[in-house]
């Protein structure tokens, strides 16, 4: 079970819809849902014909034999397999056995971009900060403002602009603001 990744609690604090860390909720656990990007194999038992290795395309589809295109995207690895268990269900005379496993997880992704070393997408593979984040790009460059960090985040069809800063998280004073992220999280450094 991968852990869904910690959402602040934010309340707005100016007319351009920024918002500032009031409190930090308890970490939620969720069953990893797919997602494009993502590699899975598809083992149908006793039949390797039907057993695939796929890239869930940015559609959210994957191809199968026999099947064609079958969603994937948004469903837990034991969804799909009860998914394609049900498709192939009329190719057979009793239920077959399916197994889905992740075997690269691509969409958990973030963007850093401004006054970092190295600014771009980072594929992550693990639970990450903002501070390990910033690692990650390699620090600041000599123009960067680290105490005041633009983080965007998607909650829906909302984006929720949170300000950070280097200083106040490193000091200890808001520890809070060392936030998890979130796939599809972008950091602006100024």
């Amino acid at each position: 079970m991968i852990s869904v990744f910690l959402s602040a609690c934010v309340t707005p604090t100016s007319e351009t819809g920024t918002v500032s860390i009031r409190s930090l909720p308890k970490e939620a656990q969720s069953e990893y849902l797919l997602a494009p990007e993502d590699m899975i194999e598809v083992l149908v038992w006793k039949n390797e014909s039907l057993s695939r290795i796929a890239l869930i395309r940015p559609d959210g589809k994957i191809t199968l034999p026999l099947l064609g295109d079958v969603e994937a995207a948004g469903l837990t690895p034991q969804k799909l397999s009860d998914k394609i268990k049900g498709r192939l269900q009329t190719y057979y005379k009793e239920p077959p056995d399916v197994f889905v496993a992740v075997t690269a997880v691509n969409s958990f992704s973030i963007f850093i971009l401004g006054e970092v070393i190295e600014p771009g997408k980072q594929v992550l593979h693990s639970e990450t900060t903002v501070l390990q984040a910033i690692s990650l790009a390699r620090g600041f460059n000599e123009y960067a403002d680290p105490n005041n960090i633009l983080l965007l985040r998607k909650e829906g069809a909302i984006e929720k602009r949170i300000r950070l800063s280097y200083r106040d998280i490193l000091s200890g004073q808001h520890p809070e603001m060392n936030l998890l992220l979130k796939a599809g999280d972008t950091l602006v450094i100024p």
